[in-house]
């Protein structure tokens, strides 16, 4: 099989999955112990979620809530503002030839997951569920 010969819609590699759990640890470490020269980044206590990287493995998506979900626009924001420095540290901890460009986006899981509950928590799908 040719180097990029994945179907479209086949999922990631082993090597995307790895290279992005691989920046989510190491971003949440970071982030958790606030060796960021920014403190109101600082201040913030952000969880990553999940990372995803493109196959050519030069740009990684990096989905983040901060904890109980309030001023996710503002934790993107800082993310953004900082990833320059974050990038820079994942190239010191990590050993990639191209430490990938980073994006970020707010985590919507947990949203996702709740409104998937009041779903199934109405009336007339959990009647066609038990039929």
């Amino acid at each position: 099989m040719a180097k990029n010969a994945h179907h479209e819609g086949s999922g990631p590699s082993q090597r995307q999955l790895r290279v992005g759990e691989l920046i989510r640890r190491t971003l949440s470490e970071l982030l958790s112990r606030g060796e960021i020269h920014d403190p109101d980044l600082n201040r913030m206590s952000i969880t990553i979620g999940e990372v995803r990287v493109t196959p050519d493995l030069r740009i990684a998506t990096v989905y983040a809530l901060p904890l109980g979900g309030g001023d996710k626009e503002l934790a993107i924001a800082l993310l953004a503002k900082n990833k320059g420095e974050l990038r820079h540290y994942l190239g010191r901890k990590m050993t990639l030839k191209h430490v990938p460009e980073l994006r970020f986006m707010i985590d919507d899981t947990f949203d996702r997951m709740d409104a998937t509950r009041a779903l199934l928590d109405q009336d007339n799908v959990r009647r066609d569920l038990d039929e």
